[in-house]
């Protein structure tokens, strides 16, 4: 086992259940193509890194998936809430005995495999990393003990996340990495060719 643990967080691609505020402008359909490749994108960053691998359903553990059940252990979310569900999974993991825990988001375009490394190396000299996203969330969160407050009293999915957050950490040392988008909104692909062509092809 290493000691270094990564985790996502996934929504079983079900047409009309995922990437709804991004459905509202190009379709179901489309939403789920582009959910689609943003997990793949995922699924392929993540295999690139040294550590122990993890993937969190937010419905149901889903066996001949895309996520490989001899490179990724399958745990199931739970919790009322996303906060509850990351704390969850994140004291399942220092249960297991790792020693650094890092999360990250599924629906990022420009993630790649460095930024996960970043976070690992940060962890070496830093009590937490977090990754900022541009909506005022975060795409990656890193920790090498649990800081529950993190998890607690957030309006999950608003741009405060990210403000908050920092103000739970204050008296810890905190490494920030590169701002990166994740896709909610048309707007967050409009220059993404390559999710512009996934909208427009039905291939």
């Amino acid at each position: 086992m290493h000691k270094n643990l990564i985790i996502t967080f996934t929504r079983n691609p079900e047409l009309g259940k995922c990437k709804t505020r991004l459905a509202k402008t190009v379709g179901d359909e489309a939403a789920l193509r582009v959910y689609k490749y943003l997990l793949q994108h995922t699924e392929s960053v993540i295999k690139q890194v040294n550590a122990d691998k993890a993937v969190y359903y937010s419905v149901k553990i889903r066996d001949n998936d895309i996520w490989d059940a001899s490179v990724f252990n399958k745990h199931q979310q739970f919790g009322n809430d996303l906060g509850e569900r990351m704390q969850n999974a994140f004291q399942n993991g220092f249960n297991s005995g790792y020693n650094k825990i890092v999360i990250v988001g599924s629906d990022l375009f420009h993630l790649q495999a460095k930024h996960i490394n970043q976070a690992f190396k940060a962890l070496e000299e830093n009590d937490v990393v977090i990754g900022p996203a541009e909506d005022g969330g975060y795409y990656l969160l890193g920790m090498k003990t649990m800081h529950a407050s993190v998890f607690k009293n957030k309006v999950w999915g608003t741009e405060t996340v990210f403000n908050d957050t920092i103000i739970n950490l204050k008296n810890n040392k905190i490494q920030l990495l590169e701002t990166l988008n994740d896709i909610d909104l048309y707007e967050d692909l409009e220059s993404i060719e390559t999710l512009q062509n996934i909208i427009k092809n039905n291939d």
